[in-house]
């Protein structure tokens, strides 16, 4: 362990900014336990836990309810209902319809009725079990198909419409229909949601929360307490984990111990239990997708016409923005050519589903990945070939919404991962072994992602940082960002370190906090080294002119002469050390301090006509997926997985490509183990580790080539790099496409069976009687 950090003392001391595999910033800390999370800090004799009484009924009218057990339990220090609450009772992000506590009505399994304060974790637990609440229930509305059959929505219907898809699919030579129903994924970060809340002298609140908004912490804590915003500081240093499940579902937890702690005038911590965290916050949207298309002899696209149907739960949460994000990726890297996209929000007495990696894009490029095998099988083409030539090119590069590509990465991208991943004499091994292996069958796909980058919500796209230097040279960057895991903060020190070519080790990232960076948006939509970095880059340029004219005066040069050298600068004939130049300029009075701001240019989109240009650039992958598996029993194996990523002009490679395993290994997991399911009472049966399955390392194909794709961004980003934190997660659409390549073989790749998602090795099998029935239909015909 010594060498280690050893190791990480040399390493963070030399001059290692962006372009350099800087290892993350806290691995030494993750990896010896010295991370220190929300329930890792200290526990005073006053603190109070908190836990909450939960809804048993999916839909129904609270008659009476009795909490006196509840108020007398060993422990209990104060037990509050809906009526408690000074302020705003609604803590939805963006609509109305998530109360902090339920009222006459409840509207989900798991939704708080009411909440307690304890003076232990396990006191709390026990006491909100004591309470007796009875009900009047009401019809509730649990699927996407009741909901559609009740047109019931949280929001209206959304379109985009690009020519005439109908007259463009009626006179395709070839028609084709098809429907994937894709489940939805359970957040399953390692530390749980957890807030805790001071009071302090002036009345007002301080919250630390596993966010990634801690704006949105600071409003809505501010509301519930009917307190102005200045009066509540809103604090984040690291989660163990977001993935979108930290975007608005922790707003909840910090406004319940915020309102225990003014109350009470003690500090307050509110930690879920796995098991309620996994009953009570939102996932990843179900999607029903259907779609006709029409299309010639060579497989190419001409029109499109396509429904998307969310399964939103009982409120709005994010599912504007959700939605919205399916339709944009419902052509993923294809041209349809003349498309009508639908989007529909369905209402549902589930919980309320939320932001989840991706947001909506995976479940629409789902649809347009199953578009793409069932085109190629009715024609007996490689999906490949398919894929390439519906790819966005010149002269076909209008998206439904009406933005153009302008960057064509991937026909090359995919073609070189092709050879590189020798693609096609695979294709052909692999296809000479089903034919002579009865039991055992071997599937390939190559799949590409191209994924939006901008917050579709046009004004979240800003961005500010606050930049100290110090006398001795050293740096204190804070900016709106937080860190969960995927490199933020390290990228952050690379790009101070090298607007001033200074080791890292000089730049320390402040914990996020409202009352340094205020008015923040969420760390999301892969948008957090775009943005925070640009501000952060903006704040230094702020510095090096202030610096760049004061030595211009002093040492009678021109302010470009002034140059910055691995720690030391040099102006005209004079040279010293960074520290000792920032030393001579603050003697001279000059400001060493800037607040940077940034905010995404040329962006906009027009709701009402569905067209716009959303997105500032595009980032881009695709992966290669062999899987085999058994036809007796649907079980399979992941055997090799090659990734050609583009991150444009990377900024550290070492985060970027784990971010790509990642991401890779979280979207195979979606798309074949990780399986929610609700019984026909609303209550969710996949609520805990022992019945919920998320990948391991054994999951993990032995196989695992990851590469970066070596062009710069054309767009001015930041160091002309591209995000990373989204898009390869969809890469794992690869390994679902390669588990229908295998069954379809047992119809010499005739037939495209339906296999909804999770692909467990049930649906696998039943894939596998889809095509035995499609056989004994040849043969009787």
């Amino acid at each position: 362990m010594r060498k280690l950090v050893e190791s990480e003392i040399t390493n963070r001391n030399s001059i290692n900014g962006v372009g350099s595999s800087l290892q993350h910033e806290s691995a030494i800390k993750h990896v010896t336990g010295r991370a220190q999370y929300i329930d890792d800090l200290p526990q005073s004799n006053q603190l109070l836990h908190v836990a909450t009484g939960k809804s048993s009924q999916a839909h129904a009218k609270i008659t009476a309810i009795n909490l006196d057990a509840v108020r007398k339990a060993p422990g209990v220090v104060d037990v509050i209902v809906q009526a408690d609450i000074p302020g705003h009772v609604d803590v939805g992000p963006v609509y109305g319809g998530d109360p902090l506590l339920a009222g006459d009505t409840v509207v989900f399994v798991g939704q708080p009725i009411f909440a307690v304060a304890a003076t232990s974790f396990e006191a709390a637990q026990r006491a909100v079990r004591l309470a007796n609440i009875d009900y009047q229930p009401l019809p509730p509305i649990l699927t996407i198909d009741d909901a559609l059959n009740a047109e019931s929505f949280v929001l209206p219907p959304h379109q985009h419409l690009q020519g005439d898809p109908d007259a463009a699919i009626d006179a395709a030579p070839h028609q084709i229909e098809g429907e994937i129903y894709v489940r939805g994924q359970e957040h399953f970060y390692l530390e749980g949601q957890i807030s805790q809340a001071w009071p302090n002298e002036d009345g007002g609140i301080h919250v630390i929360s596993s966010t990634q908004h801690p704006t949105e912490i600071q409003k809505l804590v501010a509301e519930v307490l009917a307190l102005p915003l200045h009066q509540v500081v809103a604090e984040v240093r690291r989660m163990g984990g977001g993935f979108g499940g930290k975007e608005s579902q922790a707003a909840p937890l910090a406004c319940m111990a915020a309102l225990f702690a003014s109350r009470q005038q003690r500090p307050v911590r509110y930690r879920m239990p796995r098991q309620d965290d996994m009953i009570q916050t939102g996932k990843r949207h179900d999607f029903k997708n259907r779609w006709r298309a029409g299309f010639n002899d060579d497989g190419r696209l001409l029109g499109v016409d396509m429904l998307l149907a969310g399964k939103c739960g009982c409120s709005p949460d994010l599912s504007e923005g959700i939605v919205d994000r399916a339709m944009f990726h419902a052509s993923n890297a294809y041209s349809f050519n003349s498309a009508r996209v639908v989007g529909v929000r369905c209402k549902t007495n589930t919980v309320s589903n939320t932001a989840f990696r991706g947001f909506g894009g995976p479940k629409g490029m789902m649809a347009a990945e199953t578009l793409m095998d069932d085109v190629a099988r009715a024609l007996g083409k490689d999906p490949l070939d398919v894929r390439l030539i519906n790819l966005y090119q010149p002269g076909q590069d209008i998206t439904p919404y009406g933005q153009q590509v302008s960057q064509h990465v991937l026909p090359d991208l995919m073609r070189k991962l092709a050879d590189d991943a020798d693609y096609r004499s695979r294709r052909q091994s692999i296809t000479e072994f089903n034919q002579q292996s009865p039991f055992v069958k071997k599937g390939l796909a190559l799949t590409p992602v191209q994924f939006g980058i901008s917050f579709t919500a046009k004004h979240l796209n800003q961005a500010g940082a606050l930049l100290h230097i110090y006398t001795d040279g050293t740096m204190l960057i804070s900016h709106g960002g937080t860190e969960m895991g995927q490199g933020l903060y390290t990228k952050i020190q690379q790009i101070v370190a090298t607007a001033f070519d200074v080791p890292v080790s000089m730049v320390k990232v402040s914990s996020t906090r409202t009352d340094k960076v205020p008015n923040t948006s969420p760390t999301a939509a892969s948008s957090g080294t775009d943005l925070n970095g640009m501000a952060a880059l903006d704040a230094c340029n702020q510095i090096k002119k202030r610096l760049a004219q004061f030595a211009a005066g002093h040492f009678n040069i021109a302010d470009y002469e002034l140059q910055y050298h691995k720690g030391s600068i040099s102006a005209g004939d004079q040279q010293m050390s960074f520290a000792e130049f920032i030393q001579l300029a603050y003697m001279n009075r000059i400001s060493l301090a800037a607040s940077g701001f940034y905010r995404t240019p040329k962006i906009h989109y027009d709701k009402k006509t569905g067209q716009g240009q959303p997105f500032f650039y595009y980032a881009n992958g695709a992966a290669v997926a062999e899987v085999c598996i058994d036809v007796l029993t649907g079980e399979y194996k992941v055997e090799r997985v090659d990734i050609l990523h583009d991150v444009g002009k990377s900024l550290n490679p070492a985060i970027d490509i784990g971010q790509i395993e990642g991401g890779f290994v979280q979207g195979m997991g979606w798309l074949t183990t990780e399986e929610l399911l609700w019984d026909d009472q609303g209550q969710i049966l996949s609520n805990s580790p022992a019945n919920y399955k998320i990948p391991t390392a054994f999951d993990v194909p032995y196989q695992f080539n990851v590469a970066l794709y070596p062009q710069d961004n054309k767009v001015d980003t930041i160091h002309l790099s591209k995000a990373v934190g989204e898009p390869p997660l969809m890469l794992g659409i690869a390994v679902w496409a390669a588990l229908r390549d295998a069954i379809s073989s047992t119809t010499d790749y005739r037939f495209s069976p339906r296999l909804d998602t999770p692909a467990t090795p049930e649906r696998v099998y039943w894939a596998l009687q889809q095509c035995a029935d499609y056989q004994h239909q040849q043969e009787a015909s």
